[in-house]
């Protein structure tokens, strides 16, 4: 119903984000990393959104980029994980760890989450382990003729340098251009972050 709100930041508090526009303050629930992106008091921002609706709830979830928009509903599409559990584990840690964490199968990353226990932790990855793995990078270098052992050392080190920060798009094409020179998941890091 609601694609994203611009608007005046009146307000900014552990969770929640009052936007101003046309005199409305409207009340979104968002994680910590959106409050650090865009929680400046005063602030014209925009923010994409989702509406939850529920029986009788109405709730309104803003997020800083459409990536975290589409992690969130990712989540909110495991049974068991509702919109609350979902900014919690997004206020957790940063969307390029998560993806990461989930790709690689990191239950004990996902554990450190306020309110996420092993199991739900444990059914996130069951459910979204192949749509990150595939995002973070491995399947485009698997894609390249090389045999499986190698293949997942490549994938090792994408994931290595994606949780370090640096994009998909940078980290797959600095380890296949480090494969090109040596092997191992240390050297594939090593040599790509040196060369990057």
């Amino acid at each position: 119903m609601y694609a994203f709100i611009s608007g005046k930041v009146a307000s900014a508090r552990a969770g929640q984000i009052i936007l101003e526009n046309n005199g409305i303050g409207y009340l979104l629930t968002v994680s910590d990393m959106t409050i650090a992106k865009v929680g400046t008091i005063g602030a014209t921002i925009q923010l994409h959104t989702y509406l939850h609706v529920k029986e009788d709830i109405l709730a309104l979830f803003g997020f800083a980029t459409l990536e975290e928009k589409q992690f969130f509903e990712n989540l909110i599409s495991i049974s068991g994980v509702g919109p609350k559990l979902a900014m919690q584990v997004l206020s957790g840690y940063d969307i390029n760890t998560l993806a990461v964490a989930i790709a690689t199968g990191d239950v004990a990353t996902l554990c450190k989450i306020k309110g996420l226990g092993k199991k739900t932790a444990e059914r996130i990855i069951l459910e979204l382990r192949e749509l990150y793995k595939n995002e973070c990078g491995g399947d485009a270098l698997l894609a390249s003729g090389v045999d499986s052992a190698v293949a997942n050392e490549i994938s090792d080190a994408v994931f290595a340098l994606v949780s370090l920060g640096v994009t998909k798009a940078e980290a797959v094409k600095a380890i296949k251009s480090a494969s090109e020179k040596v092997s191992g998941v240390e050297q594939l890091i090593s040599y790509a972050l040196r060369n990057m």
